[in-house]
């Protein structure tokens, strides 16, 4: 054995520039989660608001998912965001192909950078802010089509209670790692369930590689992507209107569900009928590709908002915004 050891010591170790390149993307994922899990960091810790008096129901009519049962996603890559009043942490559910070309954001992360700011985490708190301006912070913030929990955690970072809806199993994992995380257990309940116009099951379609692109309407999911393989589930559906009970105050609800928005307000007619000064502030991803995908458009969406009152709509980009006057 000695003699073998001579021999193969001067031997060079060899690796392959991918092997290289995979060993440090292992390395910094590795690293930033011990940093991340350790981090006790104050910016992280104010979100949780105990002067906050709006309180959860806990008889649902579907159970909250449930973090501390649901199997831990790996590997974690995760960052704060960039440039946000209320930072907070999200971790990727799509990493793109590993090592040739991975995802935009990890390779923001190997250049040091925070990843970059989703337009809707933005909106919400901007949205917050001027509610909170008016007094008007007491309620909860509606995300339907949570994806990994950009909106959600947006809203939780100012202290706000959460309740978010998301059918992706792999998007649930993340947004488990963004509650622990962020410190929001006590501000975030999430549902594992398609928000619809009808309590069941129905199919969904993932879209691998994108599931931030997955939808009830499989030409939706593939509109955008027709090379991903697209894979067929069930998923449990619920109204808004049997989740939400009519004295819980709802400040805003944002839907981005591709496509199957007219299906979601359909069954949160009872939430949109309340007076003005109890309705909340709406928005909507109004894209009128996704839209016809689901055999809906978006004239159809504003005519059911108007006729439950809510006659302002302003556009913004793809996505619409509505309140009642």
């Amino acid at each position: 054995m000695a003699n073998a050891w001579k021999r193969d010591k001067n031997q060079k170790l060899l690796l392959a520039p991918k092997t290289l390149i995979s060993l440090l993307v292992l390395s910094i994922i590795f690293l930033s989660s011990l940093f991340f899990f350790s981090s006790s960091s104050s910016s992280f810790l104010q979100n949780t608001n105990p002067n906050h008096s709006t309180t959860i129901n806990t008889n649902f009519p579907i159970p909250p998912f449930d973090c501390f049962k649901c199997p831990q996603s790996k590997p974690i890559i995760a960052n704060v965001v960039e440039n946000l009043k209320y930072p907070f942490v999200y971790s990727l559910a799509d990493l793109g192909n590993l090592p040739e070309k991975p995802h935009k954001n990890i390779v923001r992360l190997l250049k040091g950078k925070a990843f970059r700011k989703p337009d809707i985490s933005a909106t919400i708190q901007e949205v917050l802010e001027r509610m909170r301006s008016d007094g008007k912070k007491d309620g909860f913030v509606v995300d339907v089509g949570a994806n990994v929990g950009m909106a959600s955690f947006a809203a939780a970072a100012m202290g706000f209670k959460v309740l978010a809806f998301e059918p992706v199993f792999e998007n649930l994992q993340r947004i488990c790692d963004g509650i622990w995380f962020n410190r929001v257990a006590s501000l975030v309940t999430v549902f594992e369930a398609a928000a619809s116009d009808r309590n069941g099951d129905i199919t969904f379609h993932k879209l691998v590689g994108r599931l931030d692109n997955s939808a009830v309407s499989e030409v939706g999911a593939r509109l955008a992507f027709k090379s991903n393989k697209e894979i067929a589930v069930q998923v449990k559906s619920i109204p808004l209107d049997e989740l939400i009970m009519p004295s819980q105050p709802i400040l805003l609800i944002k839907i981005d569900v591709q496509g199957w928005e007219k299906h979601v307000l359909n069954g949160a007619k009872k939430l949109l009928s309340r007076k003005p000064a109890e309705a909340p502030y709406l928005i909507y991803e109004e894209d009128e590709r996704l839209l016809k995908a689901s055999n809906s458009s978006s004239k159809e969406i504003r005519d059911f908002l108007k006729s439950v009152g809510y006659n302002k709509c302003v556009q913004h980009g793809t996505d619409a915004h509505c309140t009642k006057e």
